[in-house]
């Protein structure tokens, strides 16, 4: 299922397009409405106005962790807080938290890309959504939760834990679609398995699961011993949360919706942009956020990105499931 095959098939050149007015707009408007990228613009000795066509996004400055908690809690709030309506926070396990804002059309988006996401999965509105994601400060549960209900889906916002009656749940609600943390979903196989429980007399057909790194083989491992097609997302609480890009039933790349997130793959050592197929710094620029814009941020996820259209018929641009980090 393509819950959005207007932007989600666009025609790349027509997209290249979109992404050049998205960019150029989102630079004049972080550059006009946080001190921060006015200051750090005028340092490189750059305007937004530099920018000619989309290679020159290269030019500008990046954004880095640091820099976020340097601005903690609001320093990098382009709006207001009479005009947020939800914030937001990483676990600041290593420091302060990254403080996320939202103003109501950042939760529509939000749950657009969700939407994208849960059909990546197959999910449809006649599914029913177990949302083993924690709901709080971390933005797993709620993003889920509202993708799921903008596509009509009947959602159960379980989060997690408690994880013998979230099965008893399964055989009771007919959840048909699991999402939760990979180590969760293996975690509810085993408990699944000492309860005795057939785990093929569940109707669940698929799961999406992110927040942490997993691997192929524990992808086969849930697949075999929960019965599900399982689907690898991946999100980042400094972009958006949940809902940056998602694998589809393919399971190759994950396709990255770069209609609102723009990705770039860079050498962590020299900053230069990296061409196509190549190994490197994953760096994302929001397009469409208002109370939080981010400007080529550093996630420091080791990936590459390709292009072209999928087996699927989406054509946005793709990235390889992360496979480490630049900070390590």
């Amino acid at each position: 299922m393509i819950w959005n095959e207007k932007y989600e098939c666009m025609p790349i050149n027509e997209r290249k397009k979109l992404q050049f007015e998205r960019l150029s707009y989102i630079l004049r408007y972080a550059y006009d409405k946080i001190p921060y990228y006015k200051k750090s613009f005028d340092n490189q000795g750059i305007k937004p106005s530099d920018l000619k066509k989309l290679s020159d996004l290269s030019k500008f400055p990046t954004l880095t962790k640091i820099e976020m908690r340097d601005n903690y809690p609001f320093g990098l709030f382009a709006q207001p807080l009479e005009n947020i309506q939800r914030l937001h926070a990483s676990s600041g396990t290593t420091g302060k938290p990254v403080v996320a804002g939202y103003t109501k059309n950042d939760i529509d988006t939000w749950a657009e890309v969700m939407a994208r996401t849960l059909a990546c999965g197959g999910c449809t509105k006649s599914d029913i959504v177990q949302n083993a994601y924690g709901y709080g400060l971390f933005t797993g549960g709620l993003g889920v939760h509202y993708g799921a209900e903008k596509i009509g889906a009947t959602v159960i916002p379980i989060s997690g834990g408690n994880t013998k009656r979230q099965i008893m749940i399964m055989q009771d609600f007919g959840s048909t679609i699991l999402t939760c943390t990979p180590s969760y979903a293996l975690n509810i196989a085993e408990v699944a398995e000492t309860m005795g429980v057939d785990v093929k007399s569940l109707k669940l057909k698929s799961g999406l699961f992110g927040a942490e790194p997993w691997t192929n083989e524990m992808r086969n491992n849930i697949e075999a011993r929960l019965h599900l097609s399982a689907i690898d997302i991946y999100g980042l609480t400094e972009i958006i949360g949940p809902g940056v890009s998602s694998e589809c039933q393919v399971k190759k790349n994950l396709h990255i919706f770069d209609d609102h997130f723009y990705p770039e793959i860079i050498d962590p050592d020299t900053l230069e942009p990296l061409p196509e197929g190549e190994h490197g710094e994953l760096v994302f620029t929001t397009m469409t956020k208002e109370a939080f814009p981010v400007i080529r941020y550093r996630t420091r996820d080791i990936s590459r990105l390709f292009y072209g259209e999928c087996e699927c018929g989406r054509t946005h641009s793709k990235m390889e499931r992360v496979s480490g980090r630049s900070d390590d």
